[in-house]
């Protein structure tokens, strides 16, 4: 097999960031890629993924500083000297943040696109992103036909997966919040969601008492803080919330927020509130996928993603996701 030589272009984190990210916490380095050993594989990445819970990677040590940055990512491998992962095989890894990886087989896994299911989804509506919605929906909130639903950080990945998935699963009234009004429309235009606010508009307990004025079932809680206590409010008696995320504190991780004034209602009205991690539930996989792939390849689930273009861009990607200037699922096709 003639050798590939190519060097890897990769970024580094080079300090924790004090508030919000900035371009000068990363750098971009280049450097030669080493020659395969027998049981390795060399991965061209087609597309990277950037998600909320680098943040907390960045302030805790997740990623350690100037080491390779964890990412889900998927490559095709371009040289091999593993014969479980042949030349052109597509494989998903988590060693992100680069143009190439030199993996073993315990670090990928191969995927076989579905017919009329782009690639790009099995990062987001068919990856971890959907499976998070579907495990949240399905394990924690046990969401049952004619549930009363409401998402926060709904136009987000995780977040419009929810409320796609919610919907396939019989729910009632499926409400979101989101941070423009362009958002809101597409969450009602094109996401199928009954309603939806922009939470900049006022108090997130009057938004979501108008938009849900018979409360709600299920929480999908995406950011924490005054969402939380707003759903608190809204739940009715047995109510539960899949708590996913706390967006709204990842710029301030080392000032814990304040608990949620009416946090005793949840002894009141009997809720459940649950955390998790996508991460002790892969065994579901399998069942999404069979559940969820029809859907897509017929156009009734949407792709929902913002996909910037080329490598260089991935910094300015992943600080545009925390702000919130994606729709849907933040790529980065390099």
């Amino acid at each position: 097999m003639k050798e590939i030589h190519v060097s890897l272009t990769a970024v580094r984190q080079v300090r924790r960031p004090e508030g919000a990210p900035s371009a000068a916490d990363f750098e971009i380095v280049t450097q030669p890629l080493p020659d395969l050993a027998d049981g390795q594989v060399l991965v061209e990445n087609r597309y990277l993924s950037v998600d909320p819970y680098m943040r907390e990677f960045m302030e805790w040590g997740g990623w350690e500083l100037g080491a390779g940055l964890e990412g889900r990512t998927i490559g095709e491998v371009v040289e091999s000297k593993e014969p479980t992962l042949p030349v052109g095989a597509t494989v998903f890894h988590r060693h992100g943040w680069a143009t190439h990886a030199v993996l073993t087989s315990t670090d990928a896994r191969t995927i076989t696109p579905a017919d009329g299911v782009p690639l790009s989804a099995y990062l987001g509506i068919l990856g971890g992103t959907g499976l998070t919605a579907y495990v949240g929906l399905t394990r924690i909130a046990q969401v049952r036909p004619g549930d009363d639903v409401f998402i926060s950080a709904a136009a987000g990945a995780v977040g419009s997966a929810a409320g796609q998935i919610a919907r396939l699963l019989g729910a009632g009234r499926i409400v979101g919040s989101t941070g423009s009004a362009a958002k809101v429309e597409h969450l009602t235009r094109d996401l199928g969601f009954d309603a939806a606010f922009n939470y900049h508009d006022g108090s997130v307990t009057d938004l979501l008492a108008k938009a849900a004025p018979d409360g709600i079932d299920v929480y999908f809680d995406n950011v924490g803080g005054d969402h939380l206590a707003a759903a608190i409010d809204a739940l009715r008696e047995r109510g539960r919330v899949a708590w996913c995320g706390s967006v709204a504190q990842y710029n301030n991780l080392r000032t814990p927020p304040s608990a949620p004034h009416n946090l005793f209602d949840v002894v009141g009205k009997s809720l459940r509130i649950e955390g998790f991690l996508v991460r002790n539930h892969l065994d579901a996989r399998e069942e999404f996928e069979e559940f969820l792939i029809p859907h897509v390849r017929s156009g009734q689930v949407l792709v929902n993603e913002t996909v910037t273009e080329g490598f260089s861009s991935i910094v300015d990607a992943f600080i545009g996701m925390l702000r919130g200037e994606n729709v849907g699922k933040m790529l980065v096709r390099v």
